[in-house]
Formats: C-alpha cells, structure tokens, sequence
C-alpha cells in the first residue's frame, strides 16, 4: 500500500497528496467496482442520478446555489474504466484555505456535501425521482451513441470489443445501451444500495490542508455509509493471443479507413514494455511515426499505446483503402525492428525522457496526478510517478527487446467507407 494511502473505516481508503503550490483543493470519492456487462450501465447513471439534488438541496438550482456560497466551488460526477474496474463517483475542486476571502474554511464544507451526494440523495417512496432517473439515462444513452461519432475512436472501440470479447475489459465504462434502456427510479435505487454498502471506497485528496484534518472532514461526512460484505475484485483475465490473428472488417460512412491492431503482451517488466511501446509507437519520434506515417505516408496518423493492467498493446492509424494491407506489414516490421534490437541510441534516449517529463508534470496538475493515482490502486500498483521514473531509468536495451518479444498478434480491425466496399 502507498505510504500516503491508509484504510479509514472499513473498505475505505483515504490517499492523502499534500500540495502547497495549487489555488484549489481537489476531493475525490470512487467507488470500485468489477467492470460487468450487467452492471456497467447502472453504476454509470448512478452518479449522474445522485448528483441531481439531496435532501437538503432538493434540485440543481439549490445545489448550485450552495456551491455558490462556497466560493464556487464544484462536484462533478465521475465515471472512469481502469483496466477490468469501474470507478465512479464524484469529484470536488474548491479554492484553498490559504486564498479564501477571509481565511474560511472550505473542505469541511465540501466534504459534506459529497457525503450528502452519496448518502441523501432526494428520493420519494424509497426510489430515485423518476423524471431525474429519466432524464440523466437519455442523457447516458446518447452518450453510449455518441461514441460513433469519432470514428477513429469507434475503431479502437470495436477492436477492444472483438478482441476481448467475453471478457471483461470488452465492456464500455458507460455499459451499452440496451441494459441502459431497461433501469428504472427503482431499479436504480436498489442497485444504488447494494452498490454503496458493497464496494471498496477509494478517496483522493490534493491539496495543502494537514491530512488529520482531511480525514477528520471525510469520516465525518460518512459516517452513515453502509458497510457489507465487500464485492470481490476478481484478478484482471489475461488472455494468450491466438495461432491465427483474427481480421475483423466493418464499413461506415468514413472518407478515411482506419486500422487498429490488436497484440497480446507476454512480459512483466512494464518499465521495459512501456518503452519498448514508445520507441514502437508512442511518440512523434516513434518508429509508427516517422517511417510508416512520415516516411512511406502510408497513414494519416499511426500510434500505439500499452495498457499495463490488462497486457495489451494496441495500434490505431488513419489509411487509405488501397493502402490497408500495406500498412498493416508495415506496421508488423516496425514492432519486428523493435523486438530485434533495430533502433538507434537517440531512440531510446528520446522515449525515455518523453516518459520521464510526463510522469515529473503530474505534480503540476490535481487532476492528473489524481487519476494517476486512481489508476494505480485500482489495478493494485503501488508505484509513485517518482519511483516509475527511476525504475525506468535503469532499463537496458536487452530488457526492452525481451519484453518486445513477447508481443504477438491477436485482432486486426479496418474500418472502411461503404462506397469504398
């Protein structure tokens, strides 16, 4: 467990992240939950249902108002996938004590009203408003159908769906439409309950007060938080790639194809494979970048990322239809240049500071340096950015092209447009 991050009350987590140099305070509450088809559509709404109004805020125009007087103050509701968990619930940002007006207090405050979010949300006759829960579900179901929109984010979509379909990390954070259709102000509410007294709570607070009096504020705005049996986390499935890539192939009304790959990560060194995925695709300096999109212009953009929790590394490019299959062995050379060693000293270099000042400036924003944190503890990583960037310091060639080797195809995915097919 991080030194800064201690259980509070029963399956509940407070991490505490002392900063002096920001004018805000950031406070968030989640919720950790397996990610399940079933289930993913109700966790997402319920936030969303819950920050319509409390008991003693009744609307958003009371709740607003309340903000108000704290200096603006806001909570927004969350909804987050890290690897196979669903995070949701809320987030709070609000002026830190040392820039307050007259030296007010605001954490205690705002700590309260998360409590109030979760713990008192309005209802009637045990059960959600109906016209909130309706309202924010045709607000999830758009959202659910909105994600077509971007097409090359639907390509990376769909090849998570095939690739890692029947498994968990296939499930969209926002569940998908059809279960969303059938949740009710009932439905909702019972779920909500089993949700709330089943689930490891995880906060994160940022921010300059000491952290005696954080967790002061958060017990006491808990305090009736129901505590049952715990939700197992079940060990995120890690799955081996086939003999066989699969090719899977669909048409939309796109004027640009868009390829995205799919391979299965064997090694556990991530220091390695994260490098190993940035002098492969992870940078403008990366071997996708400059040989397959700038040199061949095979693509109109070629990326690759690596997800530590699950082992996968994905590549996600804009092509031509005619160029697909060019592209496609292109892209295979490159990640067979990476995993033979074929790359130059400046490469290597190049990935390694492009991590380093990413992982350094996480200090320099709340909500990055939360989410990072977030992401750890839901996948069960204890690793600071500092430590991160230290162990990948002492990474070697040899170790780099190890953990590349264990890289082996899995799903091809290409987008097409319909006049095209």
């Amino acid at each position: 467990m991080f030194e800064n991050r201690r259980e509070i009350m029963q399956d509940v987590f407070l991490t505490y992240l002392p900063a002096q140099h920001f004018k805000t305070s950031r406070l968030t509450l989640n919720l950790i939950a397996p990610l399940r088809r079933e289930t993913a559509s109700a966790n997402a709404l319920l936030p969303a249902v819950m920050r319509r109004g409390t008991v003693r805020y009744p609307d958003m125009e009371s709740l607003s108002a309340a903000l108000d007087t704290l200096y603006g103050a806001n909570i927004d509701y969350t909804v987050r996938k890290k690897g196979e968990r669903q995070c949701v619930g809320f987030a709070a940002g609000f002026i830190d004590d040392a820039f307050t007006p007259h030296g007010e207090k605001l954490l205690e405050p705002v700590a309260e009203l998360l409590g109030e979010l979760l713990l008192e949300p309005v209802t009637q006759r045990g059960r959600f408003l109906s016209e909130y829960v309706d309202s924010e579900k045709a607000n999830l179901i758009d959202a659910i159908r909105g994600l077509k929109n971007d097409k090359r984010d639907w390509a990376d979509i769909r090849l998570m769906q095939e690739m890692c379909a029947g498994e968990p990390y296939s499930v969209l954070r926002l569940g998908d439409e059809e279960t969303a259709s059938r949740l009710n102000n009932q439905t909702l509410y019972t779920h909500g309950q089993a949700l709330l007294s089943g689930s490891r709570v995880e906060l994160i607070y940022c921010g300059s007060a000491e952290e005696k009096r954080v967790e002061d504020a958060v017990l006491a705005a808990l305090a009736a938080l129901p505590r049952g049996a715990q939700t197992e986390l079940p060990p995120v499935e890690r799955v081996q790639a086939p003999a066989q890539p699969r090719l899977v192939t669909e048409t939309m009304d796109v004027t640009q194809g868009k390829l995205a790959m799919g391979y299965r990560c064997g090694s556990d060194d991530y220091p390695a494979m994260v490098l190993a995925n940035l002098i492969f695709g992870g940078t403008s300096n990366s071997k996708l970048f400059l040989n397959v999109r700038e040199k061949l212009s095979l693509c109109y953009y070629a990326s690759s990322s690596y997800a530590r929790s699950k082992g996968i590394l994905t590549v996600s490019s804009g092509v031509e239809t005619k160029d697909f299959r060019r592209a496609e062995e292109e892209i295979g050379r490159q990640l067979a240049a990476v995993q033979q060693g074929d790359w130059e000293d400046w490469e290597q270099e190049g990935a390694l500071q492009a991590i380093r000042a990413s992982l350094l400036s996480l200090s320099d924003s709340q909500g990055a340096l939360e989410n990072f944190y977030l992401g750890q503890i839901a996948s069960g990583v204890e690793e600071t950015p500092e430590e991160l960037a230290a162990a990948l310091e002492q990474v070697t060639k040899e170790r780099i092209m190890a953990a590349a080797q264990t890289v082996k195809p899995d799903t091809v995915y290409f987008l097409s447009g319909k006049e095209e097919a």
